[in-house]
């Protein structure tokens, strides 16, 4: 009878996890094949890479670690679950084999570990519960579907324990300090016949395989599908700087279309972010727009962007997502509601300097199932799935992408997108598109005519400022930009810095009317036509010129010419960001503050230099050098610093949802009581000063470059800038 059962038992047991194993293999199957709809990637070109890079972000889980709380607890769940799956093996054992175990060193030390792990998970899972549903944290879902997971894990934890428990009593083991929880728990039922103490290990026993393998058939058809695709995201990850955009081949004959007009135009590896994304909310969080009452959200545009090729691949491949498809999802389509998406997020309920709540309310209202009858095939990428203003709200200051913990890269699909719209559909807000035709036509957003754009040169009585032909030995060459050439405000930092290349003794020339925008704006708006036209004409004139070593006051710029330019071949170019060279010059000591600037300054980091290009130190460097200045750092500087808002094309449109980004970073910064506001970036400059005067405090608080304040201390403030502006 004994032998009957167990034989029973065993082939019982085969089947049910061989169907398991089955449904979970059609499960992650049927995804592969619908990430195959997208373009193909070299995947052979981004393998491996920084190992180091790989294992601090999946096993020392790094990026979770960017919330302390929420980390600690993940990594709790994380390795407890590494532990448990042995512990997992070892119960299979006990019932197939009626009481046996694995043959591991150590067994009751293992036993005692297997108990600590299964506590700690609870009380982390507990946690979880804690965060999501009592404090209710606003990045973290509500509803049912989350609940599932923690109902799932404490399942499998406690049907752990009550096995280990009940299989104390079945063998009539007494208490042992190596299984306290198990031993709590048969101490309980010692009153039990061993017939029935068996028959109850049995009953949990396959209450927990049936709820580990539902969880394993649950988790490629959940967000939970990140446990398999994240490590694979990470490994896969970018290999190139940060700060550089994939190009288009605008010289391909065969391409039907340039930028992401549906969904089969994004990257397979861009497919893989869609499925990685475990939902946490962060991207969101730190999100300049979504926390100032715009429509776009960083984690919803991949989750609606995964559901679309979820649902569009399963009407091109025939192959439901759902297995089986009568007890998960549906064959619903989702689509943006029209009612909805005209609409903007009620910015009226916010509370505090920033807010994600509207966007989110916005975001849940609004991805609903299309309207009756409306196949998937018909829904249009960009307008059923994306909003217009959801792609043009987006700065690309990638504090998203530092934030994720799975390696998804948000920026570059909604260049993708803006691509599309601006090849292909001609579709920009009017505001930006006047930016792109004076760029075209003048060589700057304002349509200055381009013969003024070393006119500012006039301004700085008795201070040379050679032009490469003047100067053909030069060393370093001073890309001004069109900021810095242009714009009246700009300007100030443009002669405060030129007057310190003066007073340094570097050897510098300037392009003067043969310099051409960067590019930076026209390929952040979607223009890579543009941008690789002004691309070429610069490297054209740098090589003309001999140019080896290039320092900017922008940057965008710096990023661009830095990251992005090689690629249409500029090599041999040393770039620098003028915080940089500022900071090597005082180092050298051939430039000396000596002068006192007795202000509480806090330092706002640019995202194209801080984010893109990891300069944070040089600017802080240069203000600790100014004799006088109290530097104080902001709650979100450095690394997670917020956006001015003015990246990604946003200086040269309007904003019109929600609240003006750029006060809500003046906000930010007048927390720590500055009297001046620090910046390295003409775009941060314009738009911090912007916001003091918003504010109402632009008496009290002045916005400054970095250059400024150190020309203060080199000349003295009555002579820092004699010119006014």
């Amino acid at each position: 009878m004994v032998t009957f059962w167990l034989t029973l038992n065993a082939l019982l047991f085969a089947a049910v996890t061989g169907y398991a194993i089955y449904v979970f293999y059609q499960a992650v199957f049927r995804r592969y094949l619908y990430l195959r709809l997208g373009r193909p990637t070299n995947f052979r070109a981004r393998r491996g890479g920084d190992q180091g890079e790989f294992w601090s972000q999946v096993f020392g889980q790094k990026k979770l670690l960017k919330d302390r709380k929420s980390g600690l607890m993940h990594i709790v769940v994380f390795y407890g679950f590494i532990v448990l799956q042995f512990g997992a093996i070892d119960l299979i054992v006990k019932g197939v084999s009626r009481g046996g175990h694995l043959p591991l060193p150590a067994y009751e030390l293992f036993g005692w570990f297997q108990e600590f792990t299964a506590l700690a998970i609870l009380i982390a899972m507990g946690y979880a519960a804690y965060r999501r549903y009592i404090e209710k944290l606003p990045r973290l879902k509500k509803g049912w579907k989350p609940g599932i997971v923690v109902i799932f894990i404490y399942a499998l934890m406690v049907s752990v324990l009550l096995s280990l428990g009940f299989e104390r009593v079945w063998m009539g083991l007494e208490f042992s300090c190596y299984a306290p929880v198990s031993s709590a728990i048969a101490a309980v039922f010692t009153w039990l016949p061993e017939a029935v103490a068996e028959a109850v290990f049995y009953v949990f026993w396959w209450l927990h395989l049936l709820i580990l393998l539902s969880f394993l058939v649950y988790i490629p058809q959940s967000k939970h599908f990140h446990l398999i695709t994240a490590p694979i995201n990470i490994w896969l990850r970018r290999r190139e700087p940060h700060g550089k955009l994939q190009s288009l081949d605008l010289e391909d004959e065969e391409a039907e279309s340039f930028g992401v007009g549906c969904i089969e135009d994004f990257t397979q590896k861009q497919m893989l972010d869609f499925y990685a994304c475990v939902e946490c909310g962060r991207c969101t969080s730190v999100c300049p727009a979504a926390s100032t009452g715009k429509t776009l959200s960083p984690m919803h545009l991949i989750t609606k962007l995964r559901d679309h090729l979820t649902e569009k691949g399963a009407a091109v491949t025939g192959k439901s997502p759902w297995v089986p498809a009568n007890v998960f999802g549906s064959d619903g389509v989702h689509a943006v509601a029209a009612g909805v998406a005209s609409a903007a997020p009620d910015w009226g309920r916010a509370s505090g300097i920033t807010d994600i709540r509207p966007t989110l309310d916005w975001q849940k209202a609004a991805w609903q199932p299309a309207a009756q009858g409306k196949a998937v095939t018909e829904l249009e990428l960009i307008g059923d799935v994306m909003t217009e203003d959801e792609i043009w709200a987006c700065t690309t200051c990638r504090n998203c992408e530092d934030q994720c913990p799975v390696g998804n890269e948000h920026v570059d699909k909604i260049v993708d997108l803006r691509r599309h719209l601006v090849l292909m559909q001609g579709s920009v807000p009017a505001e930006g598109q006047r930016a792109m035709q004076n760029i075209e036509r003048q060589g700057n957003p304002w349509g200055i005519s381009r013969s003024d754009r070393a006119a500012w040169t006039g301004e700085l009585e008795g201070i040379p400022v050679p032009t490469v032909k003047d100067n053909p030995s030069f060393e370093y060459l001073y890309f001004v930009g069109s900021m810095g050439s242009y714009d009246l405000r700009s300007r100030k930092v443009t002669r405060a810095f030129v007057r310190l290349l003066h007073e340094a003794g570097v050897n510098f020339a300037i392009l003067g009317n043969e310099e051409r925008n960067s590019g930076d704006t026209p390929r952040r708006m979607g223009n890579e036509f543009l941008f690789q036209q002004l691309c070429h004409e610069n490297i054209a004139t740098f090589q003309r010129y001999g140019v080896r070593k290039i320092v900017t006051a922008c940057p965008h710029t710096f990023n661009t010419l830095k990251n992005e330019y090689p690629e249409f071949g500029l090599e041999g170019v040393e770039v620098l960001h003028h915080t940089q060279l500022l900071e090597q010059l005082i180092r050298e000591g051939r430039l000396k503050p000596t002068h006192q600037v007795n202000e509480r300054v806090t330092y706002h980091d640019s995202c194209y230099l801080g984010r893109y290009n990891g300069v944070y130190d040089a600017p802080r460097e240069v203000l600790r050098a100014v004799p006088g200045v109290e530097l104080v750092e902001m709650n979100r500087s450095r690394e997670n610093g917020m956006c001015c808002g003015a990246g990604g094309g946003l200086m040269w449109m309007e904003e019109t949802d929600g609240k003006r980004i750029n006060l809500a970073r003046t906000e930010q910064a007048l927390e720590v009581g500055p009297s001046m506001i620090s910046s390295a970036c003409p775009y941060c400059l314009t738009m911090l000063e912007d916001g003091t005067k918003l504010k109402e405090v632009e008496s009290q608080v002045k916005a400054r470059d970095i250059a400024e304040i150190l020309a203060l201390s080199v000349f003295g403030e009555q002579a820092a800038d004699p010119v006014p502006a």
